[in-house]
C-alpha cells in the first residue's frame, strides 16, 4: 500500500509543511508512536464509531481511550464502536486501521479530542502500517475543520513500564 494520493494532494493544495516518517510495521497506536519516537499525546489515532447508520471519525491521542459516553454527549446521539468490516470500504486507498484522520477526504464528519488540540504538532498514520505524516496541529485543524470535544480518557501508564 502507498500513501493515498488524495492525502498528499490535499496537503500540497493547502500549502502545508509536512514530513513523511517511515517506521517498522506497527498496528496499535501506542506501538506506532514508539516506532516513530513520538510521545503518545502527539500521535493522532482514528477510532470509528457509528450512530444509527452514520459512520463518524473520532481522532484522539494514542495515549487516550475513547469514552463512548463522552462521544454520545458530544454528538447528542447514541453511538457504538464501528466494526472494521462495516467501515473498511469507506477507505479503499488505506490499509485497515491505518486511515489518516482526514474524514473530510472520505465524506465523514470528524471529531477531535480536546487534548489533541493542545499539541503543537501531530503525527498520524498515512494510509499504511509503515508510513506516518507529521504536521502542525493548526494546519490539520485548518484543513479538516473537525468538531472539538471531550471524547476520551487518558490511559494510565502500566506499573513498572
Amino acid at each position: 500500500m502507498e500513501i493515498p494520493k488524495q492525502l498528499i494532494e490535499c496537503l500540497k493544495e493547502n500549502k502545508v509543511s509536512y514530513e513523511v516518517l517511515h517506521h517498522p510495521e506497527a498496528v496499535t497506536a501506542q506501538r506506532i508512536a514508539q516506532a516513530e519516537h513520538v510521545k503518545g499525546r502527539h500521535h493522532a489515532k482514528v477510532v470509528m464509531v457509528k450512530s444509527g447508520d452514520q459512520h463518524l471519525m473520532m481522532v484522539l491521542p494514542a495515549d487516550h481511550q475513547i469514552d463512548l459516553e463522552k462521544v454520545q454527549n458530544a454528538i447528542g446521539h447514541s453511538v457504538s464502536l464501528d466494526q472494521e468490516q462495516e467501515f473498511k470500504s469507506l477507505f479503499p486507498d488505506c490499509a485497515i486501521g491505518a486511515m489518516p484522520p482526514f474524514g473530510n477526504l472520505y465524506g465523514l464528519t470528524t471529531y477531535v479530542d480536546r487534548d489533541l488540540t493542545e499539541q503543537d504538532y501531530i503525527v498520524f498514520e498515512a494510509g499504511t502500517h509503515t508510513d506516518a505524516i507529521k504536521i502542525s496541529y493548526r494546519d490539520y485543524e485548518k484543513i479538516v475543520k473537525p468538531k472539538v470535544s471531550d471524547l476520551a480518557v487518558k490511559l494510565q501508564p502500566m506499573k513498572g513500564a
